[in-house]
């Protein structure tokens, strides 16, 4: 079985037990080859809360979309919005992906904005 369709299985298998609500929405992340995106759910409603992602990271020299500094201001973006939005707890839905790298830097980042999980 090849990587991707491993992923696939995963994410899957894992989707089925994970459900966001209004009051505590699921964070989906993916990972590009280019570019990392995340968006909190509501799957009550269907509905999109809030989407970020490393597309429209500062165009300063030198900055790799892939980096986890990138990661690192895509969870602090991702934390100020859902501050708005009053938002204080989340599911997580890391997609299949291995908690490590990226994604491990992004949850990081908003457990320590005060997100629990």
């Amino acid at each position: 079985m090849d990587k991707s369709l491993a992923r696939q299985k995963r994410r899957l298998r894992v989707r089925k037990r994970i459900f966001g609500i209004e009051d505590k929405p699921r964070l989906s992340l993916y990972k590009s080859n280019r570019y990392i995106y995340a968006q909190l759910i509501n799957d009550v409603e269907g509905k999109t809360l809030a989407f970020v992602s490393s597309v429209k990271s500062p165009g300063r020299k030198g900055f790799c979309a892939k980096s986890l500094k990138a990661a690192e201001d895509l969870g602090e973006r991702l934390a100020g919005e859902l501050k708005n939005k009053g938002i204080k707890q989340l599911v997580f839905d890391r997609s299949g992906y291995p908690y490590h790298g990226r994604i491990k830097t992004i949850v990081e980042v908003l457990r320590r904005q005060g997100i629990m999980f």
